[in-house]
């Protein structure tokens, strides 16, 4: 079982549609500083312990500052068992470039 990549455009579609869940696996320090709105903040050292929480057969995107992180949750969650796993190409950073909206808490 293997993910995809998925562009900063094709991931804004995506949550137009309402069709994915959306996990930023960076660290609280870098998610402070900005973070994709929608996005359930979940450190990629905590997603073994908490990737049960997710429905296997839910799309779930993850993402980070420039995409290795996230790839790996992305193998991660793929090899647990989950149909449908995204990978973020080139991060928060791709996202930003594209001129899509970011948010802070």
């Amino acid at each position: 079982m293997d993910f995809k990549n998925i562009s900063a455009a094709e991931l804004q579609t995506k949550l137009t549609a309402g069709q994915v869940r959306l996990v930023d696996v960076r660290t609280d320090a870098e998610v402070a500083r900005g973070y994709i709105p929608g996005a359930t903040k979940l450190p990629l050292h905590l997603l073994p312990l908490r990737l049960a929480e997710f429905e296997r057969s839910a799309p779930v995107v993850f993402y980070c500052q420039m995409g290795g992180r996230s790839a790996q949750a992305a193998a991660f969650a793929a090899n647990q068992g989950h149909s449908e796993v995204y990978n973020l190409q080139g991060g928060i950073l791709a996202w930003a470039q594209a001129g899509l909206p970011l948010t802070a808490d």
